[in-house]
């Protein structure tokens, strides 16, 4: 039998009136910003109004160290939404808005997938509300007013060389990685070489992500620097005389967003932050009102548990209080093969016979990947849950190894068809979380802001990635010096290194250890509130690849969207 496809499921899907969604939740017309019948913002008095209602469970889906296709955590964090509803509990969820470049590029949308989707499917993986162009807008509004200050003659002293600003896209686009600007004569600027980032890696939308009210929005714009003087003093926006008015572009972007379902489940979706350079989590302020208005909030952190649980914890519950109650952890047969040194798994080609063929052997191996991502949530003292996300090549042996092994740390693990059978089919998975949630927890932070950089980094690194010691490059060291004397010395930390590999190596499978953790540079998103630590070369721009994903995205005579998934 043929499955439809992952836009046909979501245009077939039967969407409710967004006020009805909201009414669901507690909240009234009065508390919405319309976009159309099926989406809207939510406004942010909602969160005074609720002030003294208690918050719901909090409930955090991540993954082993994925495989270039992903595990998929957005599928099973819609699907367990949706099957805390069909066991009776009143559930959210909160996820990642998609960037336009991985949509139109290799990846494809982020709406997750069969029969566990947000819908309407295709206003979720193209323009939405706008929220991620007024960031671009934002961003690209403070690049000019610093390429504006040059050219009418650099009053502050910004060192041209010392701009960290770069442009932004939210499309793919490698031809502007590098570039340079201002040619053509002395009306059209200071020439300089220059940058483009995607959007979703601009510190913008790492500030929206974090930020708890306009008041504090405000505040952090203008404390991104963008570059230093000649003699090395911090210049901001606002120094520029810009983060008024970057604010006044996102004074609507700042509300979170409502939408559902393919199950009418409501869904909260609100910026998109990369989980490498970034925290890659969806935002605070979406996570509050939904924990004022569920009993059950499940959001999603990118990557593995490795990458964005470990900011989620360290960073984002730093940021807005809210502490977790239980975390999912997600894996596939295939990957865990894969780990446990069986096949080669790549985007956009077959998967090979030895990865569809049992071998329960190589799932044992694989689960080293896994036990370690078990413990690296054990490490924050939230109780952990692992989905098996199924798929027809599954086993019964293979199967009962992953449950026999987590057993054997204390974890459940649950087989979950979400894909398959929407909400029903993640109801075991359900009821394991709402016991997990329901046991008390010990939530610690794994390092204080006030250790020094180097011990934040080198606790990340060895007790989270099991490095034996991190490598301190000189332009490291000597940042750490400038922002030491700077006083950003107490931030957390945001470690940009591979998804692919618990080290910086996306070579080493399974769990490697003995390895040394090169840190090569260190910046500071003072906006935003954290540091960036760079371990390898990450690409913030990326490209398209021979054959994109928008080849096949089109519109029929009708209006209808096709091709898209």
């Amino acid at each position: 039998m043929s499955v439809p496809s992952d836009i046909e499921i979501a245009q077939a899907a039967t969407l409710l009136p967004i006020t009805e969604i909201a009414k669901g939740l507690g909240l009234s017309g009065d508390d919405l910003e319309l976009y159309g019948k099926h989406k809207a913002k939510v406004h942010l008095d909602v969160l005074e109004r609720l002030k003294n209602r208690p918050d719901g469970k909090y409930i955090d889906v991540t993954a082993i160290t994925p495989t270039p296709l992903g595990e998929g955590k957005t599928t099973t964090t819609v699907g367990l939404g949706m099957g805390l509803c069909h066991i009776g509990k009143k559930a959210a969820i909160t996820i990642r808005q998609p960037s336009l470049g991985p949509v139109f590029g290799i990846k494809g949308g982020a709406a997750g997938g069969g029969y566990s989707q947000v819908v309407p499917m295709e206003d979720f993986n193209l323009h939405f509300t706008g929220d991620i162009h007024a960031i671009g807008a934002a961003h690209n509004l403070l690049a000019a007013f610093i390429d504006n200050h040059l050219h009418h003659g650099n009053a502050l002293g910004l060192a041209p060389h010392s701009i960290t600003w770069n442009r932004v896209l939210d499309i793919s686009d490698r031809a502007l990685r590098n570039v340079v600007i201002g040619l053509g004569g002395k009306i059209d600027g200071v020439p300089r070489e220059a940058h483009f980032d995607i959007t979703v890696a601009s510190e913008v939308m790492a500030i929206l992500a974090l930020t708890t009210s306009l008041a504090d929005l405000r505040a952090r714009l203008g404390r991104v620097i963008v570059g230093a003087t000649h003699d090395g003093r911090p210049v901001t926006a606002e120094d520029l005389g810009c983060a008024g008015a970057m604010a006044v572009l996102l004074k609507d972007a700042i509300m979170p967003n409502l939408v559902q379902t393919v199950e009418n489940t409501p869904a909260f979706v609100h910026c998109g932050p990369f989980a490498n350079i970034a925290h890659g989590n969806s935002s605070v302020l979406a996570d509050q009102i939904a924990l004022k208005t569920a009993d059950y909030v499940v959001t999603e952190s990118g990557f593995g548990a490795d990458m964005g649980m470990e900011k989620f914890m360290n960073i984002k519950c730093r940021h807005s209080g809210l502490r977790p109650d239980a975390v999912v952890i997600v894996a596939t047969i295939r990957a865990l093969k894969m780990h446990g040194g069986v096949g080669r798994i790549v985007a956009g080609k077959p998967l090979t016979e030895d990865l569809l063929k049992e071998n329960v052997g190589a799932v044992e191996a694989g689960c080293q990947n896994l036990l370690k991502q078990i413990e690296n949530a054990q490490q924050f003292g939230v109780p952990a849950v692992v989905c098996i996300n199924a798929f027809p090549t599954d086993t019964d042996a293979e199967v009962a190894a992953i449950k026999r092994l987590c057993a054997g740390v204390g974890v459940e693990a649950v087989t979950s068809t979400h894909w398959a059978h929407g909400g029903k089919g993640a109801a075991d998975l359900a009821r394991a979380v709402v016991d997990a949630a329901e046991r008390p927890g010990k939530f610690q932070f794994l390092y204080a802001v006030e250790a020094s950089i180097e011990d934040k980094i080198r606790t990340v690194a060895q007790k989270i990635y099991g490095a034996r010691d991190v490598d301190f490059a000189p332009p490291a060291k000597a940042a750490i010096q400038r922002l030491v004397a700077q006083g950003h010395a107490n931030l957390p930390v945001c470690i940009a290194k591979t998804h692919l590999s618990l080290s910086h190596d996306p070579k080493l499978l399974g769990r490697p250890g003995g390895f040394t953790f090169p840190i090569r540079d260190i910046k500071v998103s003072a906006g935003a509130g954290f540091l960036y630590a760079l371990a390898g070369d990450i690409r913030t721009m990326p490209g398209l690849p021979s054959r994109p994903a928008g080849e096949k995205v089109d519109l029929t005579a009708d209006g209808t969207v096709v091709g898209l998934f």
